[in-house]
């Protein structure tokens, strides 16, 4: 029986388990209750309380506005849903960067306050002394490289990250420097696909691709692009498995026609 139907709760161990038998990684974003109950009871290996909550649940242009307590508020509704996937939360932009000591504090903050299980945290060798304080505390990082949303205002551009042999390389470096320092997990966003699975190859820990190519240990979509809602975003990397913003608009559509014509509530329907 393979790896992921045998465990009752996903651990990092599972994940390394999982990688070594070629077993491949789930991941979605959540961001509240209902929605995680239905992504756990799918059987997802792992839900991302992603800052992306901070586009698609706030309306922001950026990842940069949420907060640490909003993200908080998020994780702790993603938790109290699931029973069996790995929930990982996104440490959000000005919660770690350059500042290991607050970068404890507010992975800290989020496991004590949310019962989450591992933080995710974007950069590589620059963020390292952060990265190895919240180690220290027992707390699980997943490491984030190739195109970090957080960064955007230094990047200018959402367009694919390492093409060029030296940002490649250094991609590789950092990729190793975050196993090195005990990073469980590494997610890799738009770099070439050849690039994501030669990373893959020379690591130990798995690498989730979104963007990234087949050849990765993994794949992570948000929710509510896979399932259609969000029907503004349709980047090449993106398989949509539903098409819910028709689907749901047509729905309140007719509720509102029920409504007006007085259809809705009908007899059996009232007390």
């Amino acid at each position: 029986m393979s790896i992921h139907k045998q465990v009752k709760k996903v651990t990092t161990h599972t994940l390394h388990e999982m990688k070594q038998a070629g077993e491949k990684i789930s991941m979605l974003t959540g961001y509240d209750f209902s929605m995680a109950k239905i992504i756990d009871a799918a059987g997802v290996d792992v839900i991302l309380v992603g800052d992306s909550a901070s586009n698609v649940m706030a309306g922001h242009e950026t990842t940069l506005p949420i907060t640490l307590d909003q993200m908080i508020y998020h994780a702790s509704s993603v938790v109290r849903a699931v029973d069996r996937a790995l929930v990982v939360v996104d440490m959000p932009f000005g919660s770690y960067q350059g500042n290991s000591k607050e970068a404890l504090s507010s992975a800290i903050r989020i496991m004590k306050e949310s019962g989450s299980h591992a933080v995710k945290m974007e950069g590589g060798q620059e963020i390292l002394e952060s990265i190895k304080r919240i180690l220290t505390a027992g707390i699980p990082v997943m490491g984030h490289l190739g195109l970090t949303p957080q960064s955007i205002y230094k990047f200018g551009t959402y367009v694919v990250r390492a093409k060029e042999e030296e940002e490649a390389s250094r991609l590789l470096e950092d990729a190793k420097a975050l196993e090195e320092a005990g990073c469980f997990a590494i997610v890799v966003e738009k770099i070439p696909s050849k690039l994501a699975e030669k990373v893959a190859k020379q690591v130990k820990i798995p690498i989730i691709g979104i963007g990234a190519g087949n050849g990765v240990d993994g794949q992570v979509l948000v929710v509510h692009d896979m399932l259609g809602i969000n029907n503004e975003f349709s980047p090449r990397f993106l398989r949509k498995y539903n098409n819910l913003y028709d689907q749901m608009l047509h729905s309140f559509q007719r509720y509102i026609t029920d409504v007006r014509s007085g259809d809705f509530p009908n007899s059996t329907e009232q007390y």
